[in-house]
């Protein structure tokens, strides 16, 4: 299904600041929703990984810490858990609860490491990696195209949902995406769970991020955790599964901190 019109991609940013930019989208059954877009030059910028210990709002975190800019990382048991899968910052594993097999070696990545930042499957990774790592996934878009077919779930999200609130594969929620795309890192958060926010599928954010300009993306924690600091300010509005809104955001565990080079 193409659900995604067109997106407007923006000029080349030369300062070490990221291009903010509130998208709405129309999908292909005429709901629509709003995604926030962050874009990093990625020869200005990198991304660490932080351990939020104990867990935070990503708003607070970025408060406390004076970091400006940041989104959601990885997914975690609730509440206030431990990291769901495989954690590492500065080459050091952290303790995390394991992905329920065989999908600990299929699910996507994200590494920074001395050459940057690279999305791949856990399998195509070393094994002990230099740098930073978060597991997330699945991973959504490869070589420019979508990656996500109706009926294939390569990465095992609704063989395995008893680790999850629900099957993260079926229905439009608020969603979390990071993209390679070019020179930059994309940075993407959709709305959700509002009379006039739809949310996306997964595989309309897949489409989304395609059309942003991705070569490749991976899909990070969404729901009411879905989050996105920019320039210090909460862009999206996080809300539980009713509608509620989360003031402030959701406690989260993991995040992806973007730190000027």
């Amino acid at each position: 299904m193409r659900a995604i019109l067109s997106i407007r991609r923006p000029a080349a940013v030369l300062s070490p600041s990221p291009e903010i930019e509130r998208v709405r989208l129309t999908l292909a059954d005429g709901d629509r929703t709003t995604l926030w877009v962050a874009r990093f030059d990625r020869s200005r910028f990198g991304v660490r990984v932080v351990a939020l210990d104990p867990p935070s709002t990503l708003l607070r975190w970025c408060a406390e810490s004076g970091a400006e800019h940041a989104m959601i990382g990885g997914f975690y048991m609730r509440p206030g858990g431990p990291s769901l899968g495989d954690l590492r910052i500065d080459g050091r594993a952290l303790p995390t609860v394991p992905f329920d097999p065989p999908w600990g070696a299929l699910r996507a990545c994200v590494h920074a490491g001395d050459d940057g930042v690279a999305l791949a499957t856990r399998e195509e990774l070393p094994g002990e990696p230099a740098g930073d790592l978060l597991q997330a996934g699945p991973m959504l878009v490869g070589e420019g195209e979508s990656l996500i077919r109706p009926g294939q779930d390569l990465e095992g999200f609704s063989a395995s949902s008893r680790q999850f609130d629900s099957d993260i594969t079926s229905g439009r929620y608020p969603r979390a995406a990071l993209g390679l795309g070019g020179e930059d890192l994309i940075a993407a958060v959709s709305e959700g769970r509002a009379n006039d926010e739809a949310g996306l599928t997964m595989s309309e954010l897949a489409e989304a991020m395609v059309g942003l300009g991705a070569e490749r993306a991976i899909n990070l924690d969404g729901g009411g955790s879905a989050s996105l600091v920019a320039g210090g300010r909460l862009r999206n509005t996080p809300r539980e599964e009713h509608g509620k809104e989360l003031v402030g955001g959701r406690e989260i565990a993991t995040a992806l901190h973007f730190v000027a080079l």
